[in-house]
Parts: structure tokens; C-alpha cells; sequence
């Protein structure tokens, strides 16, 4: 029933556009395509500056339909310098990677309203071509290039609108012109881009802004840090399994370990890299994992393996290093999408000695905190055997009321006291918190480890998506004879925690409670198999997009380049398949060439020479015409014979039934001197 009102309002629309003088209808084009430019923008930019355009593009659409006249610069100038002033507030500068799209933005607004000659229209045209790749600063999904590609489509046919001599082609027609010139210009890109010699570094950024807008781990942990990231649906890295991975429950991906506590956050402890590509005082036993990580950039040094690694990884373009607490770390922070290889053994021995070095590092507790909380961890020390102590406090947190949840209630000055004696409810970095502050009492080394744990598997490609919503907070405690021993407080409140991924979060939503471009595929399919297995396919070419595109390094560009030249003869073979390549094209375009006529432009060349004497050719008039006009004008009676029998001879060739003089173009040619 809404079909009908939808199209007849559709066809008045069309039936409007169609009354109006050509010089709107395109002006009313540009406008379109710099709204489907600017409007990405909407989901970063300041509130003010989206509104003004919008209210400076609705201003241009009223005067184009009303025919009124363009507000004059004393109306514009204030409005641009109170506009630039907004942006020095708004972001104080004028600089930079933010400040700069919006005043870009801003000019691409305001010059819709002095659009008064030919050449404005082309400097918007040009205008909007730059703004487009500003888009790719703040997303580059495949959604993000599918809209740039519409984008340029819109703005190659307002362009060629304006192009156009006497009659103009359907809409349609010039949006397919449009879509082609797009098409056609795919295969040249894509050869530049594997073959074009790439730069280290992310693909589109600037140096200024590569630290911002990234979320991820932090190397300290408080009450509700976690449970904060965990609302996020943000990739934070992708896992390709080369040998069978290892159960859910064992699929904990180290990060960092945090040893000092404040009474509330807990810290790193002055760090000691461990030397060489081993992992220090580590005994790997059982079958060996290998797997291949896709870290999203998140402007930290962390880096991520299944727990635990054998090795640093080799990163291209990072030194990597593995600290005594077996956190790996590159030496400068990952602002670009970086992959690498990883070998883990879930079955190791970490430490396993007679007596641990600097025990006292990791039984240190801050003097004051947490009264009740120490009281109890003491309690414990009527345990001789150390795995009866965890036993205990595991067996408190099952059998008690404690409560697993991702909204906790906000805790005072003794974090610990009320998480376990007053509110009982919190995420795992409560847990984790609250277990290594009883062990420490109780006299057992214990410390937090902080990283992910979990992950999608998608059936598609087979690639496993850890999301910041699976990051966790886990302890570890040192046992003599048995070293480093994971324990997760958690899974004893809430064992389907480890046992199975967490409920897909939200995805991002900006101010207007809109997902980001790239995150529309990312919906919660819930119980609908279609939706689920949509979202598969989604995410496996968003994968597949990374991988192939965004991840396109100098290393993957030798690789792809060192395996095509293997199956070829040699690298002059390649060259010379690109001469040839280019010599066919050369010879299509050559081949697909209009033609002109020589004798229209010998023609063409006589009305030249008339028109300089005073007798240009109307553009109605045909040859006949012309020369009875010529035959009263006053000219020299040789002129007058020549261009007479000039004409006489052209209109045969033009409009007779017999066959052209084989001679003919000679014969024109010297009455063309004759008259000159």
C-alpha cells in the first residue's frame, strides 16, 4: 500500500525536474553528488559543522529552483571567517588531520553559493575529488570503497553535464557514462596498485594522527577497564590456524602481565627483556601450534599469541622482543595493520624451580589497603599445600553469591573489600583483582595477566575474529616445582564465559546513533540462520579485503612479484607482455577513433576565410544557401568563381547520387588557394 504513494511522489519529482532550464537541473546534479560526498563526514565531524553545510546545501538547492540571485561576498567573508574561527575552537588548530577536513568540507559548502562562472563548477568538481580521499582517514572497509566508487560515478556525470553540446542525455544515461569511465579505469588501478613500488606505512593516514581514535588494551587495569572495552565490537586481531587449534577454553591470548597495585589499579613492574629469540626459563611440552595474526593498529607496542608463544614474532618492520614476564612487544607502536607468524604450546612450564626470583615482587601489597580483604588472604595461610589456598577462594567464589556481570556497580576507596564483602558483582578484571590481592595475602605469588581470550570462528574462511569484547583479565600463581600456573577466577562464577564466546556487543555507534559505514554488516544476527550466515559471508570479504588490500605491504608486494615471475620466463618476459599489452590498447583506441572527413575540413577552412571577410556561414545554412549569398556579396570576381565552384562541388559530394571524383579533395584544396 506505501508502494504507490512512494511512486507517485517519485513521478513528481521527475516530472519537476523535467521542467526546469538545463542550467539547473545539472547545478542541481553537483549538488547531489557533493551531498554524497560530504555526508560520510557527518559521522566524524563536529555537530555545528554538519548542520551549517546542510543548511548552506538546502540554502543553494532554494535559490537554484527559485532562479534567485547568490548572496553577495559581504554575506559570504564574515560567514567563512566565523566558520574558520569555529574550527580553531572547536579543535585549536588549524592543522592537522581533523581540523583539516572540516575546514575542507566547509570550503566545498561554501562554494556552492559564488558558483557564478564555468570554472567554479569545476573547481567544486575538484574540490569534492580531494575531499574523497580524506574519507579513507577515518575508514577504509570495503563498504567505505564501494561508497567512494558510487561517489565518483555521481561526480564524473555532473561533470560531463556540463560538458555536453545541444541536446542532454537522460539522467540515467550520464550516470552510466558515469559508472563506466569508473569500470574502465578499474584494471589500470588495479596493476598500479600490486605492481606500483609500495611505501612502508599505512595505506591512507598521516604521521600526526596515527594515534588517534584507537582502542585497545592499556597497560594498567582498574574496577571497570574491562568491562568498558568489552562494550566495543572493534576487531582486535584475526587468527589463521595453520594446525588444529586448540579448544575454546584454551584459547587465552597473552598480553600483558601487571604485577603493582595501588590499592585500586593495577600496573606493569619495571620490565626486563629477555635476550635472544627465546622465551626465558620456559619448558614448551606437547604439540606445537602455529598461527598466523592479523593485529589491527591500535597505537600501543603490545603484540598478541596464543598462550604461550615459543618466540617473538618476526613483524616486518618491527623489532620484537619477549620480556621476562613473557609479554612480547614491538619497539614502536603498531599504527598500521600488521600480520605475522606465532608457535605456541598451550602445555608449558613456565619458571618451574626450586624458589622463584624476586618473589617479593609478586607478594608486594599497599600498606592500608583493603583491611578485610588482607585479613582473609592471611586466614588462608592455615593451608599448608598452596593449591588448597586457591582452592579455597575458588570454592568462595562458586558456592558465595557473587555474580558475573559487564555492567558492575562503581567501588570506593578499598576496591577489594567491596567487590568481596559488599556488592559481590563485577567482570573478570573484578576477579582477577580480587584472587591475586588474596594470594599475595596468603602468601603465594600471584600476578594479573591481562589479554584476550575467546574468539569467532567463521565457517566461511576459516579465520578467527578476536573482538576487544573478548578482552580478559586472568591470574597467575607460582607454585615451587610447578612455576607459573594460569588461573581463571572467572570461569568459577561463570564458566560459559571461557567455555563460549561472549554475546556479540553493539557495534560502534556515532553521535547520532548510527553505525560506522564499515560496521552496517556487523549486526547481531541473532537466532535467524540467513542473517548468521550473511554475516559470515560479510565478514570473510571484509577479511579478504584486509588481507589482500589494506595489508599490502612492501614485503606482500616482493612475494606476489617473486611468485609471478617464477611461473614466467624471467622479468624481461613480464616487460615485454606489458609492451605488448600496451601496444593492443594503443591500436584499439587508434582503430575505435573517429575519423574526420578531409573534405569537411576543407570546407571548414573555406567558411574560416569568409568569415574573416565578413561572411560567416549561419548555422542553419546550408552550402546551397551560402553560395547564393556569396554570389551578391561583394567580392573579387576571382574569390567569387572559386568559392562558388568550391560550394558547388562540396554540395554534390554531399547531398548528389553520383559517386565523388576520386580527385575531388585535390581539386578543392587548389580552389581553396586560388581563393585565398
Amino acid at each position: 500500500m506505501k508502494a504507490a504513494p512512494l511512486a507517485a511522489l517519485g513521478g513528481r519529482l521527475a516530472g519537476f525536474a523535467a521542467r526546469l532550464p538545463r542550467d539547473k537541473t545539472d547545478t542541481l546534479l553537483l549538488l547531489a553528488a557533493a551531498l554524497l560526498v560530504l555526508a560520510p563526514h557527518a559521522l566524524h565531524l563536529p555537530l555545528w559543522v554538519s548542520t551549517l553545510c546542510a543548511v548552506t546545501l538546502a540554502w543553494r538547492v532554494v535559490i537554484t529552483v527559485r532562479g534567485q540571485r547568490l548572496p553577495p561576498s559581504l554575506v559570504l567573508l564574515p560567514l567563512a571567517a566565523a566558520s574558520m574561527a569555529g574550527v580553531w575552537l572547536t579543535y585549536n588548530t588549524l592543522l592537522g588531520r581533523d581540523a583539516g577536513v572540516a575546514m575542507l568540507v566547509l570550503l566545498v559548502a561554501f562554494k556552492m553559493l559564488e558558483m557564478r562562472a564555468r570554472r567554479d563548477l569545476f573547481v567544486v568538481v575538484f574540490l569534492c575529488f580531494f575531499l574523497l580521499l580524506t574519507t579513507f582517514f577515518y575508514a577504509q572497509g570495503i563498504g567505505t570503497a564501494l561508497m567512494m566508487g558510487a561517489s565518483v560515478a555521481v561526480l564524473l556525470a555532473a561533470q560531463l553535464s556540463f560538458q555536453f553540446t545541444g541536446e542532454l542525455p537522460p539522467l540515467g544515461r550520464r550516470l552510466w557514462l558515469g559508472a563506466r569511465t569508473v569500470l574502465f579505469a578499474l584494471p589500470l588501478a588495479a596493476l598500479l596498485f600490486f605492481l606500483f613500488p609500495r611505501m612502508q606505512g599505512p595505506l591512507w593516514g598521516m604521521p600526526g594522527d596515527a594515534m588517534s581514535g584507537r582502542t585497545g588494551m592499556s597497560n594498567s587495569m582498574a574496577p571497570g577497564s574491562m568491562a568498558s572495552l568489552a562494550q566495543s565490537d572493534e576487531t582486535a586481531f584475526q587468527v589463521r590456524f595453520i594446525d588444529p587449534p586448540p579448544s575454546h577454553a584454551l584459547l587465552y591470548w597473552r598480553g600483558l602481565v601487571l604485577g603493582e597495585f595501588d590499592g585500586r589499579t593495577w600496573t606493569q613492574l619495571p620490565r626486563e627483556r629477555g635476550a635472544g629469540q627465546a622465551v626465558a626459563g620456559a619448558l614448551m611440552r606437547g604439540r606445537a601450534i602455529r598461527h598466523q595474526i592479523t593485529l589491527e593498529p591500535s597505537g600501543q607496542r603490545w603484540l598478541f599469541a596464543l598462550d604461550l608463544p615459543a618466540a617473538p614474532p618476526q613483524v616486518a618492520g618491527h623489532a620484537s622482543s619477549v620480556s621476562a614476564e613473557q609479554e612480547m612487544s614491538a619497539a614502536y607502536p603498531i599504527d598500521t595493520r600488521v600480520r605475522y607468524d606465532a608457535v605456541s604450546h598451550p602445555g608449558y612450564s613456565l619458571q618451574a624451580g626450586a624458589e622463584l626470583a624476586g618473589a617479593a615482587r609478586w607478594l608486594a601489597l599497599p600498606f592500608g589497603a583493603n583491611p578485610r580483604a588482607l585479613a582473609a588472604g592471611e586466614a588462608l595461610r592455615g593451608h599448608a599445600d598452596p593449591f588448597d589456598r586457591v582452592r579455597a577462594v575458588l570454592r568462595g567464589f562458586r558456592e558465595d553469591t557473587f555474580v558475573y556481570t559487564m555492567e558492575p556497580p562503581l567501588l570506593g576507596r578499598h576496591t577489594v573489600d567491596e567487590f568481596l564483602f559488599k556488592t559481590k558483582a563485577g567482570f573478570c578484571e573484578h576477579y582477577a583483582s580480587a584472587f591475586v590481592f588474596l594470594m599475595r595475602a596468603a602468601g603465594v605469588p600471584a600476578r594479573v595477566v591481562t589479554g584476550y581470550q575467546g574468539g569467532e570462528v567463521n565457517p566461511v574462511d576459516g579465520f578467527l575474529t578476536v573482538r576487544q569484547s573478548d578482552a580478559h583479565a586472568w591470574a597467575e600463581v607460582w607454585v615451587a616445582g610447578r612455576g607459573w600456573l594460569r588461573v581463571d577466577p572467572t570461569a568459577a562464577v561463570a564458566p560459559e564465559r571461557v567455555q563460549r564466546p561472549l554475546a556479540r556487543a553493539p557495534s560502534r555507534m556515532n553521535r547520532f546513533g548510527i553505525s560506522a559505514l564499515d560496521d552496517l554488516m556487523n549486526f547481531d544476527a541473532g537466532n535467524s540462520a540467513l542473517l548468521t550466515q550473511l554475516r559470515y559471508e560479510w565478514s570473510a570479504l571484509n577479511n579478504g579485503w584486509n588481507q589482500w588490500v589494506l595489508n599490502y605491504t612492501p614485503e606482500r608486494q616482493r612475494g606476489v612479484l617473486d611468485s609471478f615471475a617464477a611461473g614466467l620466463v624471467s622479468v624481461k618476459t613480464l616487460a615485454a607482455l606489458a609492451v605488448l599489452l600496451a601496444l593492443l590498447v594503443a591500436a584499439h583506441v587508434r582503430r575505435n577513433r573517429p575519423r574526420h572527413d578531409p573534405i569537411d575540413a576543407l570546407y571548414s577552412a573555406l567558411c574560416l576565410q569568409l568569415g574573416r571577410l565578413g561572411l560567416a556561414r549561419a548555422a542553419d545554412e546550408g552550402p546551397n544557401d551560402y553560395r547564393a549569398r556569396i554570389d551578391s556579396a561583394r567580392l573579387e570576381p576571382r574569390q567569387k568563381d572559386a568559392a562558388a565552384q568550391f560550394l558547388r562541388l562540396y554540395s554534390a559530394y554531399k547531398y548528389g547520387a553520383q559517386p565523388s571524383d576520386p580527385g575531388l579533395a585535390a581539386t578543392l584544396k587548389s580552389l581553396l588557394i586560388k581563393f585565398r
